[in-house]
């Protein structure tokens, strides 16, 4: 066979070289058009992450767990009006407040007798604290020692719930100040008398306080022996 001269296989191969070129990018815009799989990311490998070791741990079951020996208690909230909290405004004769009602009967009626005598004065009294319950009394004894800064000194401010008066419905703390002042002046005549120097709001029955007059005050509750832990 008869080869052509090289001058014609040069023009033969420039020719064919864009051509080829040429057919390359249609066919690569085609198969881009189409949207062939294999010119696309794999969805897999594009959005999942490469898993951590540590998610492929076994979860601990409840059988791997140490057991449990604490006791079940039953959560409860803030002391309420049932435990002894007091709203604003009650007086000694609010019967329907548990503060007041259950208030020892004695010093109850002490109280009203001596307010119902104070009314002819103008003077009202009103409860800012009467009974409470151990959980009250518990959560007032923790805030105080937040506030003055050890349980030293909380104590001579609050006692705990097993030597509180309060608790046992044997104390009370009236205000406002007139009253106090009025019960200060004429409260032994009722049996009624403040018993710690530091809290002229706080009064407890004495029943003999009308004829020997109320007991020498104690500086603070610290020094009281029924309040000592």
């Amino acid at each position: 066979m008869t080869r052509p001269p090289p001058s014609a296989r040069t023009s033969a191969l420039r020719f064919r070289k864009p051509l080829v070129v040429g057919l390359v990018a249609v066919l690569a815009a085609i198969v881009v058009a189409l949207g062939h799989p294999l010119l696309k990311p794999s969805s897999d490998s594009a959005t999942s992450p490469v898993p951590d070791s540590s998610a492929l741990l076994r979860a601990p079951s409840l059988s791997d767990r140490p057991p449990s020996h604490a006791p079940h208690r039953e959560s409860r909230g803030a002391p309420d009006e049932a435990d002894g909290v007091v709203p604003d405004g009650v007086t000694v004769f609010d019967d329907e407040v548990p503060a007041v009602a259950d208030l020892d009967a004695e010093l109850l009626d002490a109280l009203r007798r001596a307010a119902q005598d104070a009314t002819g004065e103008r003077v009202a009294f009103t409860v800012n604290s009467g009974w409470r319950s151990a959980a009250y009394q518990e959560e007032l004894l923790r805030k105080a020692v937040a506030q003055y800064g050890s349980e030293a000194e909380a104590a001579r401010w609050v006692a705990t719930a097993t030597t509180s008066p309060h608790v046992s419905g044997d104390a009370v703390d009236i205000g406002p100040d007139r009253a106090t002042d009025w019960l200060s002046e004429h409260g032994a005549a009722y049996g009624l008398c403040r018993i710690h120097r530091n809290e002229p709001w706080h009064f407890e029955l004495r029943t003999d306080a009308a004829d020997r007059g109320c007991p020498r005050m104690y500086a603070d509750p610290t020094q009281d022996p029924r309040t000592r832990p």
